[in-house]
């Protein structure tokens, strides 16, 4: 799953570590799903999402196979 998070982070002036306060979980769990290692549960999108106020699809996207 692709995902904008590092960008939302950059936009809002927000550290990894800062983020995964917001929603509750550590700061290697926000490093993994950036780096698309984890895909995060869909109550955690939800949560991430609100933080940066976007929709959930805004900010994650399936990658579409070849």
């Amino acid at each position: 799953m692709k995902n904008t998070i590092k960008v939302e982070r950059a936009r809002h002036n927000m550290t990894q570590a800062e983020l995964a306060d917001k929603v509750n979980v550590t700061r290697q769990t926000i490093n993994a799903i950036e780096a698309s290692k984890y895909d995060p549960s869909a109550t955690l999108a939800f949560r991430i999402a609100r933080v940066f106020g976007v929709r959930v699809d805004d900010l994650f996207s399936l990658e579409e196979e070849e």
